[in-house]
């Protein structure tokens, strides 16, 4: 009988080398290994970007519509609240080293230059007006949510450090609201207005997520919102739904200054009961779209330019398309493009604009140097 340690020695299972298991192999660190995806986020994500094509889509349907217009009401107080909320949960390892500042600039910083100065043209043809100047510092149609994200993630560290992030957000988000001088440089109204979402976002745990997602909070979310219908319905000829856009001050807006902070503490209560409901019934298991929510930025991106092109050849022109049929065939074609736009082929034909590598671009010794510092350094 062979001695304990040589039959562990001949059924031990071949060794794994420590390269691919995400250690060091000899002088050279080894990437770590990737962490599998969340099914539930992106789940979450391609729902939301399905609601926000749903949403641009429903905006030449709301003349004469009262049903659509509360629909466009309710749907505009939850899509980008949810998908902001998301992108600052995960902003939270956002450190500003250099490996997160190269990304930063290879997913946002290029993709808006790109996309501004790509739907600048398209605007032009669209919109008749050849001399329309490009202007980085104007974000232009969608572009407006990657110069945000840009300022939001290089504040991140600021949100970490404080005490009451949330409140100083909020703080600031009214301030905004007072402030009509602001500009529309960077489209800072939005950056300040929807700060509050990224914020909390920073702030959440996945116990948060756990709560959201359980049977009681499905049940509860389906009276909630029944009512918020109710109520969109019931308030849409009585208020501006321009104040869920976020982007101007009270006084532009027709309404005493005391409105702005007023409203802000309003929408975002509202808005985060929504983003709630809409998180309870977020699939949590792999379904068919799961693989899609890796692609919601291609799909956001991209599906501006089918909606300009859809009203400059004039397809929400006909009378049947602002009939019921018509409008649920408009909200199942939105889905569709923007469902098309997440899936991996357009990803991989766009991927050298959305997130192109450029190595050739940083010095690699900055990105190398937090790797090479001495363990406790």
């Amino acid at each position: 009988m062979p001695p304990r340690g040589d039959r562990e020695t001949r059924h031990s299972p071949p060794e794994v080398p420590r390269a691919a298991s995400g250690r060091a192999t000899g002088d050279r660190p080894a990437a770590p290994a990737a962490k599998p995806r969340d099914s539930f986020f992106d789940n979450a994500k391609y729902l939301a970007i399905v609601l926000v094509a749903i949403g641009h889509a429903w905006e030449p349907l709301r003349d004469g519509s009262r049903a659509v217009t509360a629909l466009y009401t309710l749907v505009y107080a939850l899509h980008m609240p949810a998908f902001i909320v998301i992108s600052g949960y995960f902003s939270r390892r956002f450190d500003a080293g250099p490996e997160r500042i190269k990304r930063l600039v290879t997913t946002v910083v290029v993709p808006y230059v790109v996309f501004e100065v790509a739907y600048t043209y398209y605007t032009r043809w669209t919109s008749g007006d050849p001399d329309r100047a490009i202007s980085l510092l104007s974000p232009l149609y969608l572009t407006w949510f990657l110069a945000a994200l840009f300022i939001w993630r290089l504040t991140t560290p600021v949100w970490k450090l404080l005490r009451w992030p949330l409140p100083v957000a909020l703080v600031i988000a009214a301030l905004a609201t007072l402030s009509p001088s602001i500009g529309d440089d960077l489209d800072l109204q939005r950056v300040l207005q929807f700060l509050p979402y990224f914020v909390l976002g920073l702030l959440l745990k996945p116990e948060h997520f756990r709560l959201v997602r359980r049977r009681e909070m499905r049940l509860l979310s389906l009276p909630v919102v029944a009512g918020a219908l109710a109520g969109a319905y019931w308030i849409t000829p009585r208020w501006d739904y321009a104040w869920l856009f976020h982007r101007s001050s009270a006084e532009e807006l027709g309404a005493p200054g005391w409105y702005g902070p007023v409203m802000t503490l309003a929408l975002f209560g509202c808005s985060l009961l929504l983003v709630a409901c809409f998180l309870a019934w977020v699939p949590g298991r792999r379904t068919w779209f799961t693989a899609l929510g890796a692609g919601t930025l291609y799909g956001y991106l991209l599906h501006g330019f089918a909606v300009q092109g859809a009203k400059h050849f004039g397809w929400f022109g006909p009378d049947w398309i602002h009939r019921p049929v018509g409008e649920i065939t408009v909200t199942l074609v939105a889905a569709c493009v923007m469902t098309a736009l997440c899936t991996p082929p357009v990803r991989r034909l766009f991927r050298c604009v959305l997130e192109p590598r450029l190595e050739w671009a940083f010095r690699r010794e900055a990105a190398e140097a937090p790797r090479a510092a001495p363990t406790g350094a």
